[in-house]
């Protein structure tokens, strides 16, 4: 037997063990760069540059969902789905209405809008009666403008009203301001504006139905809902909004189910004919007390909707106010 072939064993039992000594083994675990990454000193602008004009070119979003350390190693957060309406710039101004109330979405965090209130109340002259930073209340002469945190995290409802009811020459004029100034989200929020409660959605399943429990009042969420679907629910024979009724705090969808998109798969393959067809399924809000809010989903129609695609479907929808 020829000697070298002796010793490949040896040698591969060596090569074995080498191996799994790496620091990373076959594939790059790159949790341990999130543990050994180190923060550099923010850049400085030289002196005499007006600092006002200048903002993060690309913000850093705040992370959220950051799993504990084990062995000293911090696990990297998973990245969360984007949707139409999320990709947006921060900053954006929007309107929001149910009933005769009416207000303002802003894409920055309250502590950068409850600066901005300052400001607008300063530039227009108006009166300052009262102020409470932590509450968001900046009561004037004229009107009572109000910040807070909005459904969506990072972003904020700004409200003007007079005797309880929305003045909309106010909230016109604040939409101006806010859209001129093109807020940046890199402030730090407001700790007391910021409830742990915050963007918490719960699924809990009673017998074969799903429900979402949400920690915010219903016109409140009915009315985000109702725009956030409008933005993500426009896809035409996959999902989409069909019908929204205020007064029933409902929305009729079109939807093509989980369970249809893995019918259609194998389907496919045996005929080369995807024949999905969506279902109408009707999303539901009740009330449950002042800041809770219960979110169903049920089949519309004939069909009824499986426990599996009520909470697919609940799932995707509460990802809309993330």
């Amino acid at each position: 037997m020829n000697s070298a072939l002796k010793w490949m064993p040896l040698v591969a039992v060596i090569a074995l063990a080498t191996a799994g000594c790496a620091r990373d083994g076959f594939y790059h675990d790159r949790n341990l760069d999130y543990d050994e990454a180190e923060t550099n000193a923010p850049l400085v602008l030289p002196e005499g540059r007006d600092a006002a004009r200048y903002r993060d070119a690309m913000p850093v979003p705040e992370v959220s969902g950051m799993r504990p350390a084990e062995d000293g190693v911090v696990e990297a957060p998973l990245p969360q789905a984007l949707s139409p309406g999320r990709a947006r710039e921060r900053g954006y101004v929007e309107r929001r209405a149910i009933g005769d109330d009416r207000w303002l979405v802003v894409g920055a965090e309250p502590a950068t809008v409850w600066t901005e209130l300052e400001r607008f109340a300063r530039r227009r002259g108006l009166t300052v009666t009262a102020s409470d930073s932590r509450r968001g209340l900046l009561e004037t002469d004229q009107a009572t403008l109000s910040v807070r945190p909005a459904l969506r995290r990072g972003d904020s409802e700004i409200r003007c009203k007079q005797g309880g009811a929305t003045q909309a020459a106010c909230l016109t004029a604040l939409e101006r301001h806010f859209e001129a100034r093109s807020l940046s989200s890199s402030v730090a929020s407001l700790a007391a504006q910021r409830p742990d409660a915050q963007n918490r959605a719960r699924f809990m399943q009673r017998g074969d139905d799903w429900q979402v429990i949400l920690p915010f009042a219903v016109d409140r969420l009915w009315a985000e809902l109702s725009h956030q679907l409008e933005l993500d629910f426009s896809v035409e024979g996959r999902r989409e909004l069909l019908e929204r009724d205020p007064a029933s705090r409902s929305f009729l969808l079109g939807y093509l189910t989980r369970s249809e998109r893995e019918r259609g798969f194998w389907r496919s393959l045996a005929t080369f004919d995807l024949g999905e067809e969506p279902q109408q399924v009707r999303l539901v809000l009740e009330s449950r007390g002042p800041e809770e809010t219960v979110l169903t989903a049920r089949g519309a129609g004939d069909g009824e909707l499986s426990a599996v695609d009520q909470r697919e479907l609940l799932e995707r929808v509460a990802g809309l106010l993330r």
